[in-house]
């Protein structure tokens, strides 16, 4: 179940009955699974993307970075996993398709940061 056991009790207190409770948690947790699908097939055949990282030894507002992989888990409505660029990678801690040809990125350590990916750096 997606929802905690106080937010079940609210629900029930304010007259959603249990039936409908477990719909919604399903809905929540396939549309996590279908969002992680989507941002992993935006790295898919993909070398190259763009972001607008925050580098620290970067004096461009875009950045290029070549992609190895991003592998993606979910759990109710969390998105976690790992992006693999080639020379470093960094954890994922949620994301969402912004559009066809970006996509934005809650990245953990190192980075610790929200970061928008596209295909081309015309739509960053």
């Amino acid at each position: 179940m997606h929802f905690t056991q106080r937010e079940q009790r609210a629900l029930r207190e304010a007259g959603v009955d249990q039936d409908t409770i477990a719909a919604a948690s399903d809905a929540v947790v396939d549309a996590t699974d279908e969002a992680a699908a989507d941002l992993e097939a935006f790295f898919d055949d993909r070398e190259t993307v763009y972001s607008d990282m925050d580098r620290a030894h970067s004096a461009s507002e875009i950045q290029e970075h070549a992609v190895e992989y991003c592998d993606l888990f979910t759990h109710a409505d969390d998105i976690r996993g790992y992006l693999r660029f080639e020379r470093w990678g960094v954890p994922v801690e949620g994301g969402r398709v912004l559009s066809d040809e970006v996509i934005e990125l809650s990245l953990g350590p190192t980075v610790h940061d929200r970061v928008r990916f596209a295909a081309d750096e015309d739509a960053l």
